[in-house]
C-alpha cells in the first residue's frame, strides 16, 4: 500500500485516494473524469492544527484546542491537499492551509450517478462487499448492474452465515418474501435507459418482488436483498421449468399491456407507475453488514 495521494474533482469537491491507483484517469461520482496525476507541491503558512482543524499560531508549537503537535518540519509533510496543494503531515485530518477536511472515497467502479427508480434522487456509485453499486441515500434501495446481481447476493448468502446468531433472530421477520399479489403493482424505469422495467418474482416462489432491466440491472428496494438471502439459506428452490416458463410469459403480457397503458396515461415524465411499494425507513440490516464484514 503506497502512500495516501488524493485528488479532488473540482466540480463536486469528491476525494479519492488514488495512492495505489494505477489509471490515468479516475471516474468520478458526479460523472467528471479526473486526471490521475501527483499535485505540485506548495510550501504554505501553517494555519491549523492537522488533528482538529482549529487555527493555531504562526509560531504555536501545539494545538490550544486539542492538545495535537504543530508539525512544520517538511521532511514529515507528504500528504498534499487536493484543494490547495499544501504540504501536511502523512496522519493529518484537516489541511493546515485551507481547513479542507481530508475525508478519501474509495474509486467508483461506475462513476455515473443515477436517479433513483423508486424516489428520484442521485445515487451515488458505491461499492459494497467488493460489488459495484448504486445506493440511494433516502429509501436506501440498491441499483445492481447485471452482471454483479449474482456475486452481490452470493456475499449477501456468506453475511448471514456468518452473522452473530441473536442480530439474525432478530432479522428474521423480514426475509420471508411477502405475497406478491397483496403488493400495489408498480413498475418503476431502469435508471440507464428509463424504460420501465419488468417486475419479477425471484426464483418464482420467493414473493420478493424485484424489477430487472434486461440490459442494464436489478433494482432492490431496501430490505429486498437479505429478504433473498433468508429464502436460499431456507430451502427456497425454483419450481419447473415448464412452470417458470409458462409464469414468465405470463409475467411478460402482463408487463406489455401495464407499460402500453401507462405510456397512453402519460406515465413516461415519472420514475414508476400504477402505484408504489414502500421501503423501508433506513438501511437494511444486511447492507450494513455487508459493509461491516465484507467491504
Amino acid at each position: 500500500m503506497e502512500a495516501v495521494r488524493l485528488i479532488a474533482c473540482p466540480t463536486c469537491h469528491a476525494q479519492y485516494d488514488v495512492g495505489d491507483v494505477a489509471q490515468r484517469t479516475i471516474p468520478c461520482r458526479c460523472g467528471e473524469e479526473l486526471e490521475n496525476r501527483p499535485p505540485q507541491a506548495v510550501d504554505v503558512v501553517v494555519h491549523r492544527c492537522g488533528s482538529c482543524g482549529a487555527q493555531v499560531g504562526a509560531a504555536a508549537e501545539s494545538c490550544d484546542f486539542c492538545g495535537s503537535a504543530i508539525v512544520r518540519d517538511r521532511r514529515k509533510l507528504s500528504l498534499i491537499c487536493p484543494e490547495c496543494f499544501a504540504r501536511n503531515a502523512e496522519d493529518s485530518r484537516f489541511c493546515t492551509a485551507c481547513g479542507v477536511a481530508f475525508r478519501p472515497e474509495a474509486v467508483p467502479q461506475n462513476g455515473r450517478e443515477l436517479p433513483c427508480p423508486c424516489c428520484g434522487c442521485l445515487m451515488p456509485p458505491r461499492q459494497i462487499a467488493g460489488v459495484g453499486t448504486n445506493e440511494c441515500p433516502q429509501c436506501n434501495g440498491l441499483w445492481v448492474p447485471e452482471d454483479r446481481f449474482d456475486g452481490l447476493v452470493q456475499r449477501a448468502i456468506e453475511a448471514r452465515q456468518s452473522a452473530d446468531p441473536a442480530r439474525l433472530r432478530a432479522l428474521a421477520p423480514r426475509v420471508k418474501g411477502s405475497n406478491p399479489a397483496g403488493q400495489a403493482v408498480e413498475y418503476r424505469k431502469c435508471p440507464v435507459c428509463e424504460a420501465f422495467m419488468p417486475r419479477r418474482n425471484f426464483r418464482k416462489t420467493s414473493g420478493v418482488i424485484v424489477d430487472r432491466c434486461r440490459e442494464h440491472g436489478t433494482w432492490l428496494d431496501a430490505d429486498e436483498l437479505e429478504q433473498i438471502a433468508g429464502f436460499i439459506l431456507s430451502g427456497g428452490r425454483p419450481r419447473a421449468r415448464a412452470v417458470m416458463d409458462e409464469a414468465d410469459r405470463s409475467a411478460e403480457r402482463a408487463y406489455r399491456q401495464a407499460r402500453a397503458g401507462a405510456i397512453a396515461a402519460g406515465c413516461r415524465g415519472s420514475s414508476s407507475a400504477f402505484g408504489r411499494r414502500h421501503a423501508s425507513g433506513g438501511e437494511s440490516f444486511l447492507v450494513g453488514l455487508l459493509k461491516e464484514l465484507l467491504f
